[in-house]
């Protein structure tokens, strides 16, 4: 143990991974490449900051982060929606559109390596680049993850394995970026480069049945007739009659699976604004008026462990709920982090955005974890995957929008937090209701295991 220390630290990480049936399921190598994915994203993210955001000043900076939005966000928002479908379309190439998304961060890493020290435009290019491969990752890690399920092992506590083995790489890949950064401003991303091409090779170890798309179908975010879309035979097999060619053209949505897994997505996607919305604003916000005696990135630093602590609990408590009434959950949390906004902007501290972060931490991590749940519960199993993959498009561009506000309001903390306030109040109050009513009457399908 003490003279192989690395050794002993490999078989610790994977004996946690590959626990409870993982190791068999291939549920643990989609765990670990979830970390080397995170901790990649990390290292480019320090280096972007320290170019886009520490480098300058405020005024600057603003201006620079406003140039990186227009360049980088505004393309993305027009492409994510189109993420999901391309990839829908896909269902055989999981593995390798999962390890083209890290080569091409790879790649691109290197290009911006030679970019970054300067901070001239052709950055912004290859951070859109970045960006969007980061998204595409997103959206096929969520389709793939039902299909590595353990025996007896609810989707909601896979994605918690996931997203906390997340979480602790990026606590780790933190400090070694911000390490990285003081040999040079583009050693970080050299970094993302063996980070990310580990991942590439790391995404072919996965197992083969995560490019079968034996028994799925396609889902889309639009309303229907239909309650349920099965195959065209299993409606003749269930009815005795026909269908039409009109019934055959018809394309199964979210909307018709009931109405929990929609407001679900009404309120998990409110969250996600209010997450890029403070990502932004408060950048700037502690950047001009940092909390008291403490320097800028000490600010930051306190509310960035702040929110990644309350991301953990939350995804912790998630694991420990397991999917005993989502609806009732996502109800209490957004009431909860309605009433701690509401306090925020009415007895606004520095103190308070700290709590207001880790809220938002915790309050994104249990509304996704809900979500997860009933899309597993509620959609048929034809078209869940599908489904997954379009949620997950649908929250980064809510995430996009609420960063979109977060940099273009005045740096006034109570109007932040009014602002923020008004987001959830928003989600509250087109979502709760509903989804405590759709919980009264229950599933339209049998719950699954």
């Amino acid at each position: 143990m003490i003279r192989h220390p690395f050794a002993f630290t490999g078989r610790s990480i994977r004996r946690a991974t590959h626990a409870h049936g993982a190791g068999e399921s291939g549920l643990g190598k989609l765990i670990e490449l979830h970390a080397v994915n995170s901790a990649g994203d990390m290292m480019i993210t320090i280096a972007l900051a320290s170019t886009v955001f520490f480098s300058v000043p405020t005024d600057q900076a603003r201006g620079r982060v406003a140039l990186y939005l227009a360049i980088t966000m505004a393309p993305f928002a027009l492409l994510a929606p189109i993420i999901g479908p391309l990839l829908d379309r896909l269902p055989h190439g999981r593995r390798a559109a999962m390890a083209g998304s890290m080569l091409t961060r790879a790649l691109l890493a290197l290009t911006m390596a030679g970019a970054v020290a300067g901070g001239g435009l052709e950055l912004y290019p290859a951070a859109l680049g970045v960006l969007v491969a980061s998204k595409a990752y997103g959206v096929v890690r969520s389709a793939v993850v039902p299909r590595l399920l353990p025996p007896r092992f609810s989707l909601v506590k896979a994605n918690s394995r996931v997203t906390l083995a997340g979480l602790l790489a990026t606590g780790i890949a933190a400090p070694l970026g911000a390490g990285l950064h003081q040999i040079g401003p583009g050693w970080p991303l050299y970094g993302a480069f063996v980070v990310f091409a580990a991942g590439a090779f790391l995404s072919f170890t996965l197992p083969h049945k995560v490019d079968s798309a034996k028994g799925e179908a396609r889902a889309q975010l639009t309303s229907g007739e239909h309650h349920l879309h099965l195959p065209h035979a299993m409606h003749r097999a269930g009815t005795g009659k026909a269908t039409s060619s009109t019934e055959k053209a018809r394309r199964p949505g979210l909307r018709t699976v009931g109405p929990s897994v929609l407001h679900a997505l009404q309120a998990c996607a409110s969250v996600k604004c209010l997450s890029g919305f403070l990502t932004l604003f408060l950048a700037f916000l502690l950047r001009e008026h940092p909390m008291g005696g403490l320097s800028p990135e000490m600010s930051l630093g306190i509310v960035a462990v702040a929110a990644g602590g309350g991301n953990a609990l939350g995804t912790a408590i998630g694991a420990w709920l397991k999917s005993r009434g989502p609806e009732r959950i996502i109800a209490v949390v957004l009431s909860t982090a309605l009433g701690v906004l509401v306090a925020s902007a009415a007895l606004y501290s520095t103190v308070l955005v700290a709590v207001v972060a880790a809220t938002a931490g915790i309050s994104q991590a249990l509304v996704k974890l809900s979500l997860d749940a009933l899309i597993q519960r509620d959609v048929p199993e034809t078209v869940r995957t599908s489904a997954f993959s379009r949620s997950e498009t649908t929250l980064q561009l809510s995430w996009v929008v609420g960063g979109a506000v977060g940099i273009a309001l005045p740096l006034n903390g109570v109007l932040g937090m009014s602002v923020a306030a008004g987001v959830i109040a928003l989600g509250t109050a087109t979502t709760v209701r509903g989804l405590l009513a759709a919980g009264r009457r229950g599933t339209p399908h049998p719950r699954v295991a």
